[in-house]
């Protein structure tokens, strides 16, 4: 009866994790033999362990992933592309992120650059730090949507506030003066506060022209590209067919 009224004070109090913990270790035979201070450590131990999932299940969500595969585990080394596992391993550290540094992978369609990023933007999850993805030409359309709503403020504020942001296929579609004083605008915001990662099929050279030449693409790269930590891909075949390839629809770790 006392571990009734225990178990439910418990849910009362909102400390789930502990509750179902304190339920299922208390009916272990394994768990018998515990002492008091042993038994509770444990369950403490399952209560944070919780907590912790739920945070990186909400940060998950608010990252907006488009490869659910992608994840340091499943970046596949094998296939010849110019990926060196120890740039990766020490990237997954963050301390770029600590930093506020930027990332930059360049690379032909099909070479892996999303999954890559996808996959540091997992790790960096898992870290704590907060996380959202999109693709350029989705950055930009929330852009024009917000001025037509009058939160483009509030967007600004809402993407600076992130610890990294993803930016993918800069330089799939081509881009307007207006379009790029947005792009300048968000980097501005989170300039020195937060870290960003690009990937574009275009080499980094051409981004210059791509943004339309003059000052304003000056600025977009001095933000970009200074003190950026660069991958640069090469793929003789898409990472895409190699995965289509395997048995079952299996994940190539692209």
């Amino acid at each position: 009866m006392l571990n009734e009224h225990t178990h439910e004070k418990l849910i009362e109090m909102k400390l789930f994790g502990m509750a179902a913990s304190m339920k299922e270790r208390l009916n272990r035979v394994d768990h018998q033999s515990l002492s008091v201070s042993e038994l509770l450590g444990f369950i403490v131990d399952d209560e944070y362990l919780y907590r912790e999932n739920r945070k990186l299940t909400a940060r998950l969500k608010v990252a907006k992933f488009k490869e659910r595969t992608a994840c340091i585990e499943n970046i596949d080394y094998t296939c010849a592309r110019g990926l060196r596992k120890d740039q990766v391993l020490e990237l997954a550290q963050a301390r770029w992120i600590e930093a506020h540094q930027n990332l930059v992978i360049t690379g032909p369609a099909g070479s892996g650059k999303s999954f890559l990023a996808q996959a540091l933007g997992q790790q960096a999850c898992r870290g704590g730090y907060t996380v959202h993805y999109l693709r350029l030409p989705s950055l930009l359309q929330q852009f024009m949507q917000a001025r037509a709503q009058g939160t483009y403020a509030q967007l600004l504020k809402r993407l600076g506030k992130l610890s990294l942001l993803l930016i993918d296929d800069i330089g799939l579609s081509s881009i307007t003066e207006a379009q790029t004083q947005d792009l300048l605008e968000t980097l501005e915001e989170r300039y020195g506060t937060g870290s960003t990662i690009t990937t574009s099929q275009l080499p980094v050279s051409h981004w210059h022209e791509y943004l339309g030449g003059g000052r304003i693409a000056d600025a977009i790269l001095d933000r970009l590209i200074h003190n950026a930590h660069r991958i640069e891909l090469s793929a003789r075949e898409s990472m895409r067919k190699t995965a289509a390839s395997l048995p079952h629809g299996g994940q190539s770790g692209k």
